[in-house]
Formats: structure tokens, C-alpha cells, sequence
């Protein structure tokens, strides 16, 4: 199967490469290349990624630091960096957020490889040409999966955007995301689902 190279840094749909449309599936996914590429498929779409600067991976490792030191100390289930394949089920196969949170009860046993289901929390750190495919494309298949928050960390303004999962109405069993909170320099970041944390925005993007 070709690869086509993709300008730097950037995140494309596989028929925005004017390759044929087609609906793409896990089958064809296990056979890409391991290229250094992240692919993953969201409503049958296939998009592709350059490995991530070193910038984007400093601003993970340093959220995986601090949300692992909260939840480790209060017990409350693991955290997980990119690469890890997530199932959403009718939604996406895989995708590989930069930095997910599983509660507890609902932890993986340690020779899986896949985590089917919805993760508790989902950070996306933003890249330059991703901020439409972690605003809208991730952002649409997080929530119609059901997880329950959803940070989107941006390293050049140096905030995190947090959406938290809440009805509609009493009467209205759909869910859908609600603006939680927006955190910048000098803030520091509480979560709607790890009550014991605090997060200093400076200490992740300092």
C-alpha cells in the first residue's frame, strides 16, 4: 500500500489525498505501514498524522506526569499515553488519544492491547493543522461515545479548553458536551470527574 508524504506538521482525511473514496475499516488499518504515522478511523474516514513535534510531546509527558501523580495518590484508575488503540464502538477503530484516563472499575487487564469502550478522559494536545480534527472530528466521536471529559491542550496559547458530558434536560436522555471551563497561565485546572485534583497550568506548559 503507498503512503503519500504529508507536509509537516498536519492532519489529513486518507480522500482529502484525492485517493478514492472509500469507507475504510479496522482490516485495512492493520495493514498500513508502521511508518512513524499515527492512522486512525473516525465514521469510517481514514486520517493520517506526521509524528508529533517535540513540543506536542512535551506538553503530553507533562500532563501524564501531573494527572498520574493525582490519580495514583487517590486511587483512582490508570492514565495512558499514545500509542494505544481505543475502540469506540460504531464510531471509531481505532483512535489513539495523546493522553486518556481509565477509572478504576473499568481498567483493562494488562496483556490487552485494545481498550474497548469509551475512556473516563481524553486530552488532546493541538498540533498546527489539527485544530479542526481535535475541535470538531474528535470532539463529535468523544461525545457521541460517551466519554465523560474532554481537554483540548493548546501549547501555543498555553490553555487547556475542558468539556465535561451532561444531559440536556431532565427530559432529554441525550447527552452532549457543555464548556466546563477554559484555563490559562496563572489558573489552575479542576476536572468534573477527579474531584481531588488540581492541575497548575504554568506546571504543564512551563
Amino acid at each position: 500500500m503507498t503512503v503519500m508524504t504529508l507536509p509537516k506538521p498536519a492532519v489529513v482525511r486518507w480522500r482529502d489525498m484525492q485517493l478514492p473514496d472509500k469507507i475504510w475499516t479496522y482490516a485495512d488499518y492493520l495493514k498500513l505501514p508502521e511508518d512513524g504515522k499515527r492512522y486512525e478511523i473516525i465514521d469510517g474516514e481514514l486520517y493520517v498524522a506526521n509524528a508529533p513535534s517535540y513540543q506536542h510531546q512535551y506538553t503530553v509527558s507533562k500532563l501524564v506526569r501531573r494527572i498520574g501523580a493525582c490519580i495514583e495518590a487517590h486511587d483512582y484508575g490508570v492514565v495512558i499515553a499514545a500509542p494505544f488503540e481505543v475502540h469506540l464502538p460504531n464510531i471509531a477503530k481505532p483512535v489513539q488519544p495523546d493522553v486518556l484516563f481509565i477509572a478504576t472499575e473499568r481498567v483493562p487487564q494488562r496483556d490487552l492491547q485494545i481498550f474497548e469502550g469509551a475512556p473516563d478522559l481524553v486530552v488532546e494536545v493541538l498540533s498546527p493543522g489539527s485544530d479542526r480534527y481535535d475541535r470538531v472530528v474528535k470532539f463529535s466521536a468523544y461525545e457521541r461515545a460517551g466519554v465523560r471529559e474532554y481537554w483540548i491542550a493548546n501549547p501555543k496559547t498555553r490553555s487547556i479548553t475542558v468539556y465535561a458530558l451532561a444531559r440536556e434536560s431532565q427530559d432529554n436522555e441525550e447527552v452532549l458536551y457543555t464548556h466546563f471551563g477554559e484555563f490559562g497561565m496563572g489558573d489552575t485546572l479542576q476536572s468534573s470527574i477527579l474531584p481531588a485534583c488540581e492541575f497548575a497550568i504554568a506546571d504543564i506548559f512551563a
